[in-house]
């Protein structure tokens, strides 16, 4: 039987503003949680903008628009049936924010972390009932890209996954359900990727422009590293390279210093305007 699903989005960022972006356009009430109203007032003018370019590309419907409510308040994700959390990949972070609302839900209620590299099992220890927990990573932007990662912790119980399934038809996505372990699938080895292309840059070897060049034109990729970093957040990029590096000690993830000077210098891609590439403006 089919859930009339309500989510919880923890974190009005860029990745949790886009995710809420999904679920009111697909027809899915949304419970919006960050720090400030403010943080809450420029997710609701871009989950807006949002809606609108997803309509006119025909890759949401045009109607059956759900509610979006904004809060600050953790109990007003009492009722939800599941939530997704969005904050920033810290894992002290993370877990803090877990461990909070797992105790404002109910028990049973689906709680998913859109992590790009924290291994599920690490966050587990956080909440109050691991079987409860699991992680979908979501592309960026995720009203665009169909496909979503799903990763099952070693004590992710079977009721969840089959609510996850439930929740990914309600959201018109595809899963495709791997293993636990640093960065999973695609960011362990899009983030080594990127920060190899950065290192390029950095060596003089190339510039932006032909990495980038060269992954599309001879590799047929839509998106290279270099601007796929930029849609990421260099700052994104750079923490979960972070994860990465001291959970399987390769130093290959460890972030190139071209890297570390943009975040230093708060260039971190389209959201503040200026990556490897002009923007044309923070979003």
């Amino acid at each position: 039987m089919k859930m009339n699903h309500r989510i919880g989005v923890l974190g009005a960022g860029v990745m949790g503003a886009a995710i809420a972006t999904l679920a009111i356009g697909h027809g899915v009430p949304v419970v919006l949680v960050d720090v400030d109203d403010e943080t809450l007032a420029k997710a609701r003018k871009e989950v807006r903008q949002q809606l609108k370019l997803a309509r006119l590309m025909g890759k949401l419907p045009r109607t059956g628009e759900a509610e979006l409510i904004t809060t600050t308040d953790y109990a007003d994700l009492a009722d939800v049936t599941s939530v997704i959390e969005a904050v920033t990949e810290k894992p002290e972070l993370k877990a803090k924010v877990l461990a909070e609302v797992s105790g404002v839900v109910e028990p049973g209620t689906v709680i998913v972390s859109n992590t790009s590299a924290i291994p599920v099992d690490e966050m587990a220890d956080s909440v109050a009932r691991p079987e409860d927990l699991c992680a979908i990573h979501f592309m960026n932007p995720p009203y665009l890209i169909r496909a979503v990662e799903v990763i099952r912790g070693p004590r992710t119980g079977d009721e969840t996954m089959s609510k996850v399934t439930d929740l990914l038809a309600a959201l018109d996505r595809d899963g495709v359900v791997v293993g636990d372990g640093p960065g999973f699938v695609i960011n362990r080895i899009l983030q080594r990727s990127i920060n190899e292309a950065a290192r390029i840059v950095e060596e003089g070897r190339a510039t932006p422009e032909a990495v980038d060049a060269a992954f599309e034109g001879c590799l047929g990729h839509r998106t290279g590293p270099l601007a796929t970093a930029d849609l990421i957040g260099l700052d994104n990029v750079v923490d979960s390279l972070r994860v990465l590096h001291e959970r399987t000690g390769d130093r290959g993830y460890e972030p190139c210093d071209l890297l570390v000077a943009k975040v230093a210098a708060g260039d971190f891609g389209r959201k503040t305007g200026r990556g490897f590439y002009e923007h044309g403006g923070a979003l």
